[in-house]
């Protein structure tokens, strides 16, 4: 099962709530690319795969396609601020090693 923290709802209810049609929900996936194999990929959705696995929380609706939660099953989900910049981070268990951007991973 994938987490989101509280903030992390709250954030994407913020942006959710701006769209225009409002979409059905979230969806997060591992796509392959990036420097150490893969990257996380969220982008809202208006409707889930037949196969999705649909999670809730509170009203947020977060969808995970099969191959992704493979890698996103215990994953956590935070939305963070710092002095360099502000945006979600991933605390994933299946990671190895990830790049130094830290937007890649290997599992």
């Amino acid at each position: 099962m994938i987490q989101l923290t509280d903030t992390a709802v709250t954030k994407v209810n913020e942006i959710l709530n701006m769209q225009e049609p409002k979409p059905a929900g979230l969806r997060i996936a591992v796509v392959g690319g990036g420097c150490s194999g893969f990257s996380y990929s969220m982008a809202f959705e208006n409707q889930p795969n037949m196969l999705d696995k649909t999670y809730r929380f509170g009203e947020l609706k977060v969808f995970v396609d099969q191959a992704s939660m493979l890698y996103l099953d215990g994953a956590e989900v935070d939305y963070v601020e710092t002095l360099e910049g502000s945006g979600f981070k991933f605390n994933n268990p299946h990671v190895k090693s990830t790049c130094g951007c830290g937007s890649s991973f290997n599992a």
